[in-house]
C-alpha cells in the first residue's frame, strides 16, 4: 500500500485522514500470468495500482490476430480509463504478463474518492494523464525497421527482456517471433 500511496502523493498533498479513507477504499489482489484484468467485450469495473509484475494492453484484429499495444510494470496504473469512466463495453484485453500483485478500487470506491477527499479529482487527473500517456507513447513506429524497433523496445523497456513471454515482445513490435529471434542474435 505504501507503493500506491508515494505514487499518488507525487500529483499532489492529501493529509493523513484522506490517505486513510483512500485505503480503505482500495483492496489488494493477485492475478496469475494470463489472467485479465479486463477483457474486450465486458466494461471495465476497476482502476488498478501495479505493486509487482508486468500486464500488457492487447486485442484482436479482424483476421484473429492477436496484438499487443502497450506494457504496463510497476508503480503504473492499469485501467481502460476511457471505457471505465464512460461506462462502456471496451475493445481490448488488459492481460497479466508476469504473475502479478496489485491494488484495486471499484468504479463506486474510486467515485466515492472523488465525492469525499477535496482535490482528489486533480491528483486523479494528473495520475489518468500519465497512464493515457504511457499506454500510447512507446508503441513501435512501423514505418521503422524491426532492427530499430527492437532498440525502441529495449530502451523503453530494458527491464522486461528477461521477464515477459517473446511472443508478447514479437506481438508489440508487429513480427513473427522467428524475426525477433534472428534480430536478438544479430545484435549480440
Amino acid at each position: 500500500m505504501k507503493e500506491l500511496i508515494a505514487y499518488i502523493l507525487q500529483f499532489g498533498n492529501l493529509n493523513k485522514q484522506q490517505i486513510d479513507l483512500i485505503k480503505g477504499k482500495a483492496k489488494a489482489i493477485s492475478l496469475q500470468k494470463d489472467d485479465y484484468f479486463s477483457e474486450a467485450g465486458k466494461i471495465p469495473k476497476q482502476v488498478g495500482f501495479v505493486v509487482e509484475g508486468v500486464l500488457r494492453g492487447c486485442y484482436y484484429t479482424h483476421k484473429g490476430e492477436e496484438i499487443t499495444r502497450c506494457f504496463i510494470g510497476e508503480n503504473s496504473l492499469v485501467v481502460d480509463y476511457v471505457n471505465f469512466e464512460a461506462n462502456v463495453v471496451s475493445s481490448e484485453y488488459l492481460q497479466a504478463c508476469t504473475d502479478c500483485k496489485l491494488i484495486v478500487f471499484s468504479k463506486p470506491h474510486w467515485e466515492e474518492i472523488s465525492q469525499i477527499v477535496v482535490g482528489w479529482d486533480n491528483i486523479k487527473n494528473k495520475m489518468v494523464q500519465l497512464c493515457m500517456y504511457q499506454k500510447s507513447r512507446k508503441g513501435p513506429v512501423v514505418s521503422q525497421d524491426a532492427t530499430t524497433r527492437y532498440l525502441e523496445f529495449l530502451k523503453n523497456y530494458p527491464s522486461l527482456i528477461n521477464r515477459i513471454p517473446l511472443n508478447y515482445i514479437a506481438s508489440y513490435l508487429g513480427v513473427t517471433q522467428q524475426s525477433l529471434s534472428r534480430i536478438r542474435k544479430n545484435i549480440r
